[in-house]
């Protein structure tokens, strides 16, 4: 049920921001979830290598999907791993941080990758 909701809210962003059709919406949103995805993975593969910049420049492009999708919230935790990965201090404790954005889009990834 929380996917669906964390859904109805990414339409009705979509829908009042960009005056889209439903139709548009339906087609535009398996996109954004697979793109979502992917980007996280590169900021994941990022941290591994322990590469500050990666990290900054992984967290902006995830940032402003995230204000695309209208989720404000876990922009503001992109926001953050933008910085912290701009500071390019390396001993940054990164992974708590995807964790915790992991943990709030689980609902909009399980719209297309349940279980």
């Amino acid at each position: 049920m929380e996917g669906d909701q964390s859904i109805i809210k990414i339409k009705a962003y979509l829908s009042g921001q960009f005056h889209l059709a439903d139709e548009q919406i339906e087609s535009m949103i398996p996109g954004f979830i697979t793109t979502l995805h992917c980007h996280m993975e590169k900021l994941e593969t990022a941290v591994a290598d322990k590469d500050p910049d990666m990290v900054r420049r992984a967290a902006h492009t995830i940032k402003g999907a995230l204000l695309n999708l209208g989720l404000d919230e876990c922009a503001r935790m992109a926001a953050l791993l933008e910085e912290k990965g701009k500071s390019g201090d390396r001993t940054t404790e990164f992974k708590p941080l995807i964790d915790g954005l992991h943990h709030n889009l689980a609902p909009v990834f399980a719209f297309l990758f349940p279980g």
